[in-house]
């Protein structure tokens, strides 16, 4: 039964971001090249995800107890987010690489959510450090190939 849950949470978690963080990824090239100043498409990202939160509180309502932790993370989280969002947008806007070419770069930070997981979480007691070290590789390996393309 718990495997079934991780399955799902895997499904909805995994695959349903890849998704969506793809599509965006394609936005934010043709959001860049329509032309709009840095200031306003941060600003406007923003606007969307504020939508979508007063969205979700409407349709699927939570009243679980808010921690001052809770959203100090949360916010900082938004600023880190920010900051990779803006830095991919200088790159397409001032230097024109090509969003095929950043996207396997950027999307090495399934390495450093890893490793700071590993250290943060204490997660090193559930993985295969073999399975670990191998995945790391091919997701470097893979990431050079795509870029060099």
């Amino acid at each position: 039964m718990k495997e079934n849950a991780q399955l799902l949470g895997i499904l909805i978690g995994g695959f349903g971001p890849a998704i969506f963080f793809g599509l965006s990824g394609i936005l934010q090239k043709y959001s860049t090249q329509a032309g709009i100043s840095m200031p306003f498409y941060l600003i406007f990202v923003g606007l969307g995800v504020v939508a979508l939160g007063l969205f979700m509180q409407i349709v699927l309502p939570d009243a679980t107890e808010t921690s001052k932790v809770g959203l100090t993370s949360s916010f900082l989280l938004g600023i880190f987010w920010g900051m990779g969002n803006i830095l991919v947008a200088i790159a397409l806007v001032k230097f024109s690489v090509p969003i095929s070419k950043l996207s396997p770069i950027y999307n090495i930070n399934t390495l450093v959510v890893v490793l700071l997981g590993l250290f943060f979480f204490a997660e090193w007691k559930e993985v295969e450090s073999t399975k670990l070290l191998l995945g790391t590789c091919l997701i470097i390996a893979g990431s050079l190939l795509v870029t060099s393309s």
